[in-house]
């Protein structure tokens, strides 16, 4: 089994590709998904999260209002930190079991958006960063997924910068790029990928970077 870390900024397009890793044939645990999962209603995540934030986080179902949760949070970094010590060992906890449940020749991506932040690289066989300039970034954030120009720049103010992610990579794709131009490049590193999983011996990252 090859394990992979697969981060990039928020507006990056880090789940695109994801979803063409998959495609390739990896085995992918979303770190966002699972996230959501933890704090679902009836959850001891959603109760402690209650706690910390008080019952105006949920949403009229019960459910957790994560747009009203993010709007704290993102503003305050302690508020971020209380947040993530919460929730971060509830899905490395299910992370971990999912990992466990993968084939053994699998090559595991596990799609972590703060892997940077929350210095998780050592955790992995080796981390791809998906790269992306921060007025892509921003871009993306405000015409596609509809933010507001402030709450964008905020968001991506609260992650790692951009040469700290590249920083942790082992391998970085450049999503600057055309889609066609993307998938060529995915499917060039997936080879790579699978390479290194049939060649590997012994745990621990690799280093270097490609």
């Amino acid at each position: 089994m090859l394990t992979v870390g697969l981060t990039g900024g928020i507006g990056a397009g880090k789940s695109e590709v994801s979803r063409l890793l998959v495609a390739c044939g990896a085995v992918l645990i979303d770190a966002d998904r699972i996230a959501r999962e933890v704090v679902a209603p009836g959850t001891p995540g959603l109760t402690a999260v209650v706690e910390a934030f008080g019952e105006d986080v949920l949403a009229p179902d019960g459910s957790l209002d994560r747009p009203r949760l993010g709007s704290i949070v993102f503003a305050d970094p302690d508020k971020l930190a209380a947040l993530n010590a919460i929730v971060h060992p509830l899905v490395g906890a299910r992370s971990r079991a999912l990992e466990t449940a993968a084939p053994e020749d699998a090559v595991v991506v596990h799609d972590v958006p703060l892997l940077t932040e929350n210095g998780l690289a050592s955790l992995y066989d080796l981390v791809i960063v998906v790269d992306a300039r921060p007025e892509t970034q921003l871009d993306r954030l405000v015409r596609l997924r509809g933010m507001t120009e402030d709450d964008a720049r905020a968001r991506m103010a609260a992650q790692a910068t951009r040469e700290k992610r590249r920083e942790i990579a082992d391998i970085v794709i450049d999503n600057d790029v055309p889609l066609p131009e993307l998938e060529q490049r995915v499917r060039e590193v997936w080879a790579d990928l699978v390479s290194r999983a049939s060649t590997r011996r012994a745990p621990g990252r690799r280093s270097g970077q490609e």
